[in-house]
């Protein structure tokens, strides 16, 4: 089982940047694939980035390609979601989540454990 805490959340003006950190515990990180989705007031639960248990491949929702990076630490058991130029569309509450011995995967249903979300507010 692992636990997982997001942090770095915040508000920031449109065409700024946020990097979110997601803390693991436990010594198998490395088994899970991670991921970022996010939810917006009244809105599903969407796929943000993905990353693979390496670290080598990442996958991003098109709405947000070429503007947020996903990368992982295997060392210190963390995974990270660097956003530049951000919209107002981007506001809300992201989430982190792990997929024991997957590959990454933007299908929710994939993950089996989830942080409890921070909150991003981009403004205009």
């Amino acid at each position: 089982q692992v636990q997982l805490v997001e942090s770095g959340g915040g508000l920031v003006q449109a065409g700024g940047s946020l990097r979110l950190s997601c803390a693991a515990s436990g010594r198998t990180f490395i088994r899970y694939a991670m991921c970022w989705f996010r939810q917006a007031p009244g809105l599903e639960r969407e796929f943000v980035a993905a990353i693979d248990r390496g670290g080598s491949t990442a996958y991003y929702a098109d709405c947000v390609n070429g503007r947020f990076t996903i990368s992982r630490d295997n060392g210190v058991g963390t995974v990270y979601l660097q956003m530049n130029s951000l919209k107002p569309e981007d506001t809300a509450v992201y989430y982190c989540a792990a997929d024991q011995d997957g590959s990454g995967s933007s299908y929710r249903g994939d993950y089996d454990y989830w942080g409890q979300g921070t909150q991003v507010t981009v403004s205009s």
